[in-house]
């Protein structure tokens, strides 16, 4: 293992002016920086992490921040954790995962330590009681969604409004004239998590512009809880013929409760979707729908909070425009 001081003899410089190099503590000249920077190159050398913690007065450690509630589809949340881990060791950083439902105490807690430089938080509320610490922190944050009032934070999700209108303009495209949100688990509602309020909004939005007759159904996740939405909406809208699912755990144990109860998918009923591609791409009947770029979501916030550890300014609101994918769930209503 190449040592500081296989380096420093390297270039002809002592251990000290190499650490100085690395950790900016100290001036030294362009010229012999170089002269360092090129022996590092040709040596294979990296710097210990502890050691380089220590010079820097940082950890090299980034929390991300998923409190780990009922009615969370855990699948699409790892797929976020994933894409942060992975961008962040392109950063030379690891990634401290927080999952308990802490709130404000959890964070302050990791805060208060020098357990780590920079927080990723998920699971953002509308009015979430995280907001105010995070907006005095004296370390950076970048949170993976939108609260009522984002003022002094840096967000970035996808624009959930206009994913909810984007599948429902689509089926209005197709002359689809009744339709339903079956939407994320009721909990996920009372807490106000706002992607799902977001959804609701642009669902709500672009029906009324379509004057289409819509309605809303939080769904558990689960194939029993589908049946039993399923068996309502045609009870309760017999004119039914366009769907939007925004609840991933649902919508293969949906399409087969539509398929049991008599409707074909999508000659009798189109359904179109908010969730990742591969799942979309993946069922029995490929579903259309509006990507959800979890791992281009998480490498992002990644970026921003490197600019902002390194004192480059980011803009505060980030919305990655809606993508839709047409598959072989939407169909053209049929004329009564």
């Amino acid at each position: 293992m190449v040592k500081i001081t296989d380096v420093a003899r390297h270039a002809g410089v002592s251990p000290s002016t190499v650490s100085y190099a690395l950790s900016g503590k100290r001036p030294i000249s362009e010229e012999t920086r170089q002269r360092i920077e090129v022996s590092i190159r040709e040596l294979g050398y990296r710097p210990h992490a502890g050691a380089r913690a220590l010079a820097s007065s940082r950890s090299n450690v980034l929390a991300l921040v998923i409190p780990l509630r009922s009615g969370i589809h855990v699948p699409v949340v790892m797929q976020f954790a994933v894409s942060v881990v992975t961008t962040a060791r392109t950063h030379d950083h690891d990634v401290l995962l927080l999952t308990q439902e802490e709130g404000e105490e959890g964070l302050r807690r990791v805060a208060d330590t020098a357990l780590v430089d920079a927080l990723i938080v998920m699971d953002v509320q509308l009015h979430d009681p995280r907001l105010p610490l995070l907006r005095t922190l004296d370390r950076p944050s970048v949170m993976i969604g939108f609260p009522q009032d984002p003022a002094g934070l840096t967000c970035i999700d996808l624009d959930f409004k206009a994913a909810g209108e984007r599948c429902v303009d689509r089926l209005a495209g197709l002359g689809h004239r009744v339709v339903a949100l079956v939407g994320s688990p009721p909990e996920v509602y009372v807490r106000e998590t706002a992607f799902a309020q977001r959804v609701v909004q642009g669902f709500t939005a672009a029906a009324d512009r379509n004057g289409l007759t819509s309605s809303i159904h939080p769904c558990e996740a689960s194939p029993a809880a589908a049946r039993r939405v399923a068996e309502q909406l045609l009870f309760r809208q017999p004119e039914l013929t366009g769907v939007v699912v925004h609840n991933e755990a649902v919508l293969e144990p949906l399409i087969d409760a539509f398929e049991q109860l008599g409707l074909r998918v999508p000659g009798d009923l189109s359904i179109t979707a908010i969730c990742p591609d591969e799942l979309a791409e993946s069922l029995r009947v490929p579903v259309t729908s509006v990507a959800l770029p979890s791992a281009e979501l998480g490498a992002r916030a990644v970026e921003l909070l490197m600019k902002k550890l390194n004192g480059t300014a980011v803009p505060e609101a980030t919305l990655l425009p809606p993508r839709l994918t047409e598959r072989a769930s939407t169909a053209p209503r049929k004329a009564p």
